[in-house]
C-alpha cells in the first residue's frame, strides 16, 4: 500500500481497521490542506463558518480557503475573522452551480488535500486535523465528517470564533435540540461503514476530504448533476476504489434545516432522474423497461478479431437476455481501418470492416482497440469467448452470486473454450489505487475471487469438450490488465473468515443502506422448460441477492 501504510494489510471491502489515526493534538501533520467552500449569497452565514476555520487546531501554514462565490449579488467579501490564508475566487463563467463552484475551486488548491464544506457549515476546532490525519496514512481514503442541523441563532463572527476557539460548539449552539442527520445513523448501524455495502451512500458532500489526485482521477463533480451531485460524485469514487471513512470526531452543526424537511416528495423526485441516469447501482429507480441509461449496468467485453458470424450471435445474446441494461465493447484493432483510398473488395481488414459497418450505429456496441483497466464508472465487466454466447439469464445469475457476498471477481470454467468473468469495477479501481501489477491477487486480498462452473449460470447447456471454434478465445478482462490470463487465478474460491462486523451485519438484518442499491433488480426470465427444482433454487439466490 502506497501513501506510509505499506506495511498494513490489505483493506477488505470498506473494513478500514488496518488503519490506525494518530490521537489529535499528538502529531505532527505535513500535508498542505486546501479548504474549498463554494457559495453563493448568504454572506452572514460565511462569515461564521470562516470564523469557526479561523479557529482550527490544523496548522495555518499547512492550511489554504477558498471561497469560490458563483455569483453572489452583491459579491461576497471577506469578514474580519478569517484564517490567514483566505481568498475568495467568482466561479468561472462557463458554468454555475454547486459542482461547477466546487470544480472551480479544486483546480485553483495549492494543497494536497482537497477538503470540500459548505458554506453553512460551521465545524469544530479539530474538524480539518480530524479528517486530514486519515489522509496521511494512506492516498484512497475519503474522509467524512459529522453534523448536526440546527436553526440558524443570532450570533456573530467573534462569537463563533471564540466558542470553537475554546473547543465547544455546545457553548454557542443548542446541540440538545439539533437536529441528527440519517447518515450518522446509517454510520452507527454499519459499525462505521465497516460493514455497509454502499458506503457511497453518507458522503453526502457539506464536509468531505480527499487527496487532489484522487478528486481529478474521477474528473471531479459533474455541473450537468443539479441536485445530487454529491451522491453521484461519491458513486464515481467507490468505483474508482476510495475507501470511505467517517470520523465522528470531526464535527460540525449545518445551520437551517435539510432541505427534504420543507417539501421532501419534491426533493427526492428532483434528485431521482439525475441519478438514475449515473448510478446504476440505484436499481428502483431504472423500473422503466427497454430504457437506455447514460451509464450502462454491465459492460460486456468480446474479442472481434475472429469470423463474424460467432461474434454477431454472441453480441445479439448480450443486448437480448434478461438484464438488458448493458454495453457491448468489441475489441480488434479498430484503429487500422482509419485509412481510405484503398479498393473494397481487395481491402486485407476487409471482414473486420464490414463487421464494423454492421454495429456502427447500434448506440448499445462500442468499438476498442484494447480492454481498459476499469469500466468505470460501470459497476460490472463481463468477459467471455464469442464462442460460448451468454444465455438468456447468465448475467443475471453471475450478478446475483457475486452480490452474495460482494465478490471482487468471478471466474466460470466454461470447458475447452475457456473462462468467463465477471469484475468488480470497485475492486479492479482499487487494484489500480494499490498500484498491484498482479490485479488478481489484488483482488483475491481485496474482494475475493469466486470460482464457477458452466452449469450454474449457463442452465441446461453442456459443456463441450471440443476443440472451441475459431474467434472462441476470450477477451481477459483483469487479465488484460494486470498481464496474465484470466485462468491463472486462484483454481479454488476464496473463502475468508468473516469479519466480527460481518457476522454481526448478517445476526442484525441488513441495514437500511444495503437495501437501497440492489442488485440485480431485474425481473427474473421465464424458463418454463427448467426443472421446478432448479427454479426453485435460482429464485432463493436472486432473492438473497435482492436482500443484499
Amino acid at each position: 500500500m502506497r501513501g506510509g501504510a505499506a506495511d498494513l494489510p490489505p483493506i477488505r471491502h470498506n473494513d478500514y481497521s488496518p488503519l490506525v489515526p494518530p490521537v489529535l493534538g499528538e502529531w505532527d501533520p505535513e500535508l498542505p490542506v486546501s479548504v474549498v467552500v463554494p457559495a453563493r449569497g448568504g454572506q452572514h452565514g460565511l462569515d461564521l463558518v470562516l470564523a469557526a476555520l479561523a479557529a482550527q487546531t490544523y496548522p495555518d501554514h499547512l492550511m489554504e480557503v477558498i471561497v469560490v462565490d458563483d455569483g453572489s449579488e452583491p459579491p461576497l467579501r471577506l469578514p474580519e475573522i478569517t484564517p490567514p490564508d483566505t481568498r475568495i475566487v467568482r466561479a468561472g463563467p462557463s458554468g454555475w452551480g454547486i459542482a461547477h463552484a466546487v470544480n472551480t475551486g479544486a483546480a485553483l488548491a495549492r494543497g494536497r488535500v482537497v477538503q470540500r464544506l459548505d458554506a453553512d457549515m460551521v465545524v469544530c476546532r479539530e474538524h480539518i486535523e480530524a479528517l486530514a490525519r486519515w489522509h496521511h496514512l494512506t492516498d484512497h481514503v475519503v474522509a467524512i465528517g459529522a453534523k448536526r442541523f440546527v436553526e440558524e441563532p443570532v450570533l456573530t463572527p467573534g462569537q463563533v470564533h471564540e466558542g470553537v476557539r475554546s473547543g465547544s460548539l455546545g457553548s454557542i449552539f443548542d446541540l440538545t435540540s439539533a437536529l441528527p442527520s440519517s447518515t450518522e445513523q446509517t454510520i452507527a448501524r454499519t459499525d462505521g461503514l465497516r460493514t455497509s455495502r454502499n458506503p457511497y451512500h453518507v458522503c453526502t458532500g457539506p464536509t468531505v476530504s480527499m487527496r487532489r489526485e484522487i478528486f481529478e482521477a474521477v474528473g471531479g463533480l459533474d455541473p450537468a448533476v443539479l441536485r445530487g451531485e454529491d451522491t453521484e460524485f461519491a458513486y464515481r469514487l467507490a468505483a474508482h476504489g476510495v475507501v470511505f471513512v467517517p470520523d465522528m470526531a470531526a464535527q460540525a452543526v449545518h445551520l437551517g434545516l435539510p432541505a427534504q424537511r420543507r417539501d421532501r416528495d419534491r426533493a427526492v423526485r428532483l434528485v431521482a432522474p439525475y441519478l438514475a441516469h449515473r448510478v446504476p447501482l440505484r436499481r428502483d429507480l431504472r423500473k422503466d423497461r427497454g430504457r437506455h441509461w447514460l451509464v450502462p449496468y454491465v459492460e460486456v467485453v468480446l474479442d472481434a478479431t475472429g469470423p463474424a458470424g460467432p461474434i454477431r450471435e454472441a453480441v445479439g445474446a448480450a443486448l437480448d437476455g434478461s438484464l438488458g441494461d448493458v454495453i457491448v465493447t468489441l475489441v480488434a484493432p479498430w484503429s487500422r481501418l482509419a485509412g481510405d483510398g484503398r479498393p473494397v473488395l481487395d481491402d486485407p481488414l476487409f471482414d473486420l470492416r464490414l463487421l464494423r459497418e454492421h454495429f456502427a450505429h447500434d448506440e448499445r456496441v462500442r468499438f476498442a482497440d484494447e480492454v481498459s483497466p476499469t469500466p468505470a464508472p460501470i459497476p460490472f465487466r463481463y468477459t467471455g469467448p464469442v464462442g460460448v454466447p451468454l444465455g438468456r439469464d447468465s448475467l443475471e445469475r453471475m450478478i446475483a452470486r457475486v452480490q452474495e457476498d460482494r465478490w471482487g471477481m468471478l471466474v466460470v470454467d466454461l470447458g475447452d473454450a475457456g473462462t468467463a468473468t465477471l469484475e468488480r469495477t470497485e475492486a479492479l479501481g482499487r487494484a489500480r489505487l494499490l498500484g498491484a501489477e498482479d490485479v488478481a491477487a489484488s483482488v483475491e486480498a481485496t474482494h475475493g475471487v469466486l470460482r464457477g462452473d458452466r452449469a450454474e449460470f449457463w442452465p441446461g447447456v453442456k459443456a463441450s469438450r471440443a476443440p472451441a471454434a475459431d474467434g472462441a478465445q476470450a477477451v481477459t478482462g483483469a487479465g488484460a490488465a494486470s498481464g496474465r490470463a484470466a485462468d491463472t487465478v486462484p483454481a479454488r474460491p476464496s473463502s475468508p473468515a468473516r469479519s466480527r462486523d460481518q457476522n454481526r451485519d448478517q445476526e442484525r438484518g441488513r441495514s437500511r443502506d444495503q437495501v437501497r442499491d440492489r442488485d440485480p433488480g431485474q425481473r427474473q426470465a421465464p424458463e418454463r422448460s427448467r426443472p421446478q427444482e432448479e427454479r426453485r433454487s435460482l429464485l432463493g439466490r436472486l432473492r438473497t441477492a435482492l436482500k443484499n
